[in-house]
Order: C-alpha cells, then sequence, then structure tokens
C-alpha cells in the first residue's frame, strides 16, 4: 500500500493539509463497514433473543389456560396452537441465526 498523499496549500496561509490515499481511505471505509457489520448482527442477535424469550413466555402462558379450560376441545385447541408456535418460532430463530453467524 502507498501512503503518497495529495498536498494543498491555501492562497492565504502557511498550512499544508495532507489527504490520505485513495488505499488509505479504501482501507478506512472497509474497516468501518465490518465494524457496521459485526454490530448490526450482535444487535439482531439481541433482538432475536428477545423475540424468543417473548414467545416462550407466550407459549406458556396458552398452555396455562389450556390446562385450565373445562372444555376439552378448548385445551385441545390450546395446546395444538402452542405446539405450533413452539414448532415456528424454534424453525424461525434458528434460521435467522444461521443468518446472522
Amino acid at each position: 500500500m502507498t501512503t503518497a498523499t495529495k498536498q494543498s496549500k491555501p492562497a492565504d496561509a502557511n498550512t499544508t493539509f495532507e489527504f490520505p490515499s485513495v488505499e488509505e481511505t479504501t482501507q478506512r471505509m472497509r474497516d468501518l463497514n465490518e465494524r457496521l457489520i459485526d454490530s448490526s448482527k450482535s444487535a439482531g442477535l439481541v433482538a432475536l433473543d428477545a423475540f424468543e424469550k417473548a414467545m416462550h413466555s407466550f407459549e406458556e402462558f396458552e398452555q396455562q389456560i389450556a390446562s385450565a379450560s373445562q372444555l376439552d376441545w378448548v385445551s385441545e385447541a390450546a395446546k395444538t396452537h402452542s405446539k405450533f408456535v413452539s414448532e415456528m418460532t424454534s424453525s424461525y430463530t434458528a434460521a435467522v441465526r444461521d443468518l446472522l453467524k
């Protein structure tokens, strides 16, 4: 990598400004992009964990409703829905985790 810089002298000052080379600027942009991607992945995983926890709480609530019902068909419908939500949540979160890694 070359470290050549352009120099520019303003007409009214003795100060010299040094501009980074294209290679240096490009590398800085790549580094910044990598940090942004890593931060976004971390934030995505935090959000995914929160979603998974919320869905687990919903599933537990639905199971409590199923066990409290005196009607068999309501209980079975709630259990079936709870199982469906649990399986879909597991599949969804597993797929998203794979994408974020």
